[in-house]
């Protein structure tokens, strides 16, 4: 799907527009593959979103997490706590209830403030009536969700250190002004940006477990697609989202059931040693690229009802889990997607 405009969660907020619908999306099947199979085991470690402007990057995000089921947490409890004594003590939760929140999406916009990223002192209630209190940042209300960051590839040197810190611990941990303060911070990272606007530092662009092109379509047929939904969306976003609401629902009851059946797909030694041979082959550093190619193979078969991963599923998946991972070859001119697709070709054949 190319968005002809970026959506936003405040001005959603403001109108009570609905997000355009996950499965109205056209074409960009690689993208949302690797956003459906995050949800479907968030462990997978996020999605890297790389192409031109209008491909739907943003669109995309937001619709899958409103196709998403709700997630069941203190309905008080600034960082999601799933029952009330997961609760951090520094939240002195007033209400204890649990309820169905929907999955939380946050913004992590550019040129944002460490302090808004991380939680820091409450300096209102502070001067107000003398109290060190903690106000929870970003990483807090993102925890058991998403956190999105659109032009990540532009993303200040400093930002970038303290969410691989974060990435890496699952804990997002404030030492200043006073304050020793720590809540859980587990989400998935979704990054978009625009490789014509600089790289991404090779630190964070490892983080992600799955890395995806979109193009703008070149073929009629699908451009005019795009703008005929686009405009009866624009035109009455209620009845169109309804339009899609079988759809919608198909897909969520699809990853529930991926979820559930996740545990009990079986994984042969022959198809670790096809990851193994897979990331030798393509020259693949450390074993972070084996462990991507495995959990997301195993969540495209719990999305097919298989009971084991085959190979398949790896070469399906393989250019997203490892395509990013790629050192340069000077003597090599083929780009990342294709250097997968030769080494699948000659080592899973």
């Amino acid at each position: 799907m190319t968005a002809l405009h970026r959506d936003k969660a405040p001005a959603q907020a403001a109108t009570g527009k609905p997000p355009f619908p996950f499965t109205a999306i056209v074409g960009q099947d690689d993208m949302r593959l690797a956003m459906v199979l995050t949800a479907i085991d968030p462990l997978i470690g996020g999605v890297l979103v790389f192409g031109d402007r209008g491909t739907g990057k943003s669109t995309a995000v937001r619709g899958l997490a409103a196709l998403l089921p709700p997630i069941r947490a203190v309905a008080s409890c600034p960082v999601n706590s799933a029952s009330p004594d997961q609760c951090p003590a520094w939240a002195q939760i007033p209400d204890p209830t649990v309820t169905d929140k929907p999955t939380p999406v946050v913004d992590l916009p550019l040129g944002v403030s460490e302090d808004r990223v991380t939680g820091a002192l409450d300096v209102e209630r502070a001067i107000a009536a003398g109290v060190k209190a903690f106000e929870p940042g970003l990483l807090a209300r993102a925890n058991r969700g998403y956190l999105y960051i659109d032009e990540v590839n532009l993303l200040e040197d400093h930002i970038v250190d303290l969410l691989l810190d974060v990435a890496q611990s699952g804990e997002n941990v404030v030492e200043r002004d006073g304050l020793s303060i720590r809540h859980p911070a587990r989400f998935v990272l979704v990054g978009s940006g625009n490789p014509e606007e600089g790289d991404l530092r090779p630190q964070l662009l490892d983080r992600f477990g799955l890395s995806v092109e979109v193009r703008s379509p070149r073929d009629i047929a699908t451009r005019v697609e795009v703008v005929l939904r686009r405009e009866a969306y624009e035109a009455d976003p209620i009845a169109f989202a309804a339009t899609w609401g079988t759809e919608e629902a198909k897909l969520r009851a699809t990853i529930l059931k991926a979820r559930a059946a996740l545990p009990k797909v079986q994984t042969s030694r022959a198809t670790l040693e096809d990851c193994a041979a897979l990331c030798i082959a393509l020259g693949s550093d450390g074993v972070r690229g084996e462990l991507t190619l495995l959990r997301a193979a195993r969540a495209l078969a719990a999305s097919e009802a298989a009971p084991k991963v085959t190979r398949e599923h790896l070469a399906r998946i393989a250019a997203m889990s490892l395509g990013h991972r790629l050192r340069r070859d000077p003597l090599d001119e083929a780009g990342a997607t294709d250097r997968v697709a030769r080494a699948v070709s000659e080592t899973l054949a």
